[in-house]
């Protein structure tokens, strides 16, 4: 018997979740994973090093089960208590928790199209049922349609992914007011927002909000995203969390990190002005229809030599920019995303390089011309 005819049917039929190409030889401008251009705060290398010490004996001990500390340091942060908080390896782990603990063939995981890829993938994991609302191209949030919903948990990326485009308390309000299920707002992009929705935990007990540190604290490479919620919340996911999810070093940076919030004040201001003047740049110089972004990265329409647009010419743009080591992300498997482009965002630096690269593309001979 081969492995694969042991398998669960639902597993042997699964598609796994691609993640952006993640290169290992040097020299590409990398703006494909939304991925901090900066490094994080020096306290987090100070504070790794004090973990390993000398000679690396305490990575003979299990880490802090709960990331007690850790939950103290979030729950501050936000004007929560610990019960509110959960910590995991990742926001990805806590959206898998959400989905272990909430959803089933029977009980339909709700999200959005186009959003974070990786909720089908969860779904299809546990062999569970999803319920699908599709956005149209204004992106405008079909409030009553999530509302009016019957799956157990709703899964909405607020700014959206790969858009950027935010959705504001106010329209999270009119759903939480009467949707039935669990509104799960996954906010990986919020420090880069104008807004956000922790403020509305405190009257929603059925709304989870989801962070992570990948993005706005430079530690990607650490693995370390966690949930506020309504305690009982916490507690069902707990029941459902992996014994020692979160690993010494990760708790131990993500700590320094979260101590250091003037140094990631300062990071984020600057990724927000090479942002905005990057989104001038597609919008008002090129004429490429971009969405009001209010995450770290830019959903840009390129228009080619000809003026011309679609998925074709995202395409080549998407080519040329790869042929001359600059990655960004192409979507091209739903038709709202398929004319498009999405950039992180970099340094200046990379941001010129970037800008170079496609005024050489709009220059180069069009086939067919």
């Amino acid at each position: 018997m081969s492995p694969s005819s042991l398998a669960l049917p639902h597993v042997a039929k699964l598609h796994a979740y691609t993640p952006g190409l993640q290169p290992t030889e040097p020299g590409w401008v990398k703006l494909n994973t939304n991925e901090c251009p900066y490094a994080p705060s020096p306290r987090v290398a100070e504070a790794l090093r004090r973990e390993i010490g000398a000679d690396g004996a305490s990575l003979r001990l299990y880490p802090n089960p709960k990331s007690t500390p850790l939950r103290a340091a979030i729950a501050t942060l936000h004007g929560l208590r610990e019960e509110n908080v959960v910590v995991g390896n990742g926001s990805d782990d806590i959206l898998n928790l959400l989905v272990r603990a909430f959803c089933t063939r029977d009980a339909a995981a709700g999200f959005t199209l186009p959003s974070y890829s990786l909720y089908p993938v969860l779904v299809a994991i546990q062999d569970g049922r999803s319920s699908v609302l599709e956005f149209d191209r204004s992106m405008r949030l079909p409030i009553e349609k999530i509302a009016g919903s019957t799956a157990r948990a709703f899964f909405l990326t607020s700014p959206n992914a790969p858009t950027g485009v935010a959705f504001s308390n106010r329209e999270l309000e009119a759903i939480l007011r009467s949707f039935q299920g669990l509104l799960v707002v996954d906010e990986a992009y919020a420090p880069f927002a104008m807004e956000n929705a922790v403020s509305l935990l405190a009257r929603y007990p059925n709304l989870v909000v989801v962070r992570t540190l990948s993005k706005a604290y430079a530690l990607a490479g650490i693995r370390v995203g966690y949930a506020l919620a309504h305690p009982e919340a916490i507690d069902l996911l707990d029941r459902v969390r992996d014994s020692y999810n979160v690993n010494r070093l990760s708790q131990a940076a993500a700590l320094a990190a979260l101590d250091d919030q003037p140094y990631y004040d300062g990071v984020i201001a600057k990724v927000k002005a090479t942002r905005d003047r990057a989104v001038a740049d597609f919008t008002s110089r090129r004429g490429w229809f971009t969405y009001p972004t209010q995450a770290n990265f830019i959903f840009t329409e390129p228009k080619d030599a000809r003026g011309e647009n679609g998925a074709a010419v995202s395409k080549s743009a998407y080519s040329f920019l790869y042929s001359r080591k600059v990655l960004v992300r192409h979507f091209p498997s739903h038709a709202l995303t398929a004319p498009f482009l999405r950039i992180s965002v970099g340094t200046d630096d990379e941001m010129l390089v970037l800008t170079e690269t496609l005024d050489a593309w709009l220059k180069a001979p069009v086939p067919n011309a």
